[in-house]
């Protein structure tokens, strides 16, 4: 079974770029981009879906956690 791939919304991308986390999405494996935009964009309140929003550019920020769950492959030095 194949995922539905999601295009980038602008509100997505223009989030990584003022919080310059382009980089660190690119980084991540195309799955992960994926799950993050299908995770966030499937919220139906707009809260919840800034709510997504705030923890995956956390989550770039910090490194080495991926919804949640540690990443080690991610890990900043």
């Amino acid at each position: 079974m194949t995922r539905e791939r999601y295009p980038l919304p602008d509100y997505i991308r223009v989030a990584l770029e003022e919080n310059n986390l382009t980089d660190e999405y690119s980084c991540r494996p195309p799955y992960q981009q994926n799950d993050y935009i299908g995770w966030i964009s499937r919220a139906k309140r707009p809260e919840t879906r800034q709510k997504r929003l705030s923890q995956m550019l956390d989550e770039l920020k910090r490194g080495g956690v991926y919804m949640s769950m540690g990443h080690p492959a991610s890990a900043k030095s």
